[in-house]
């Protein structure tokens, strides 16, 4: 029975790991981050103004987006949301060709 403390070296044991996951870490609070930022200018938004609200956004269901928008600048809000999603996923392909 072969019992060491030392770590072995490998082609799989390597520290690249840490740094992945590190970077990942970093992008998951960024994007809460985004999220809380964005609930902020709504809340003030509702708060302040007494205009009209439009939405619109972009749920991806496995490889199929679900585009959808209401009120007045809604065309505008689900282009936006569609050009957001193709960053998206440009940047992921980008982190997952680089890694």
């Amino acid at each position: 029975m072969k019992h060491t403390t030392e770590r072995e070296e490998g082609p799989g044991n390597e520290d690249e790991g840490s740094n992945v996951s590190s970077k990942l870490l970093a992008l998951l609070v960024l994007g809460f981050a985004i999220v809380i930022i964005g609930v902020i200018i709504i809340a003030v938004g509702a708060a302040l103004g007494n205009g009209s609200a439009s939405v619109g956004g972009v749920i991806f269901i496995g490889p199929f987006p679900i585009v959808f928008g209401a009120g007045p600048d809604a065309a505008w809000l689900i282009v936006i949301s569609i050009v957001l999603a193709v960053v998206s996923i440009m940047l992921f392909m980008l982190f997952r060709r680089r890694s």
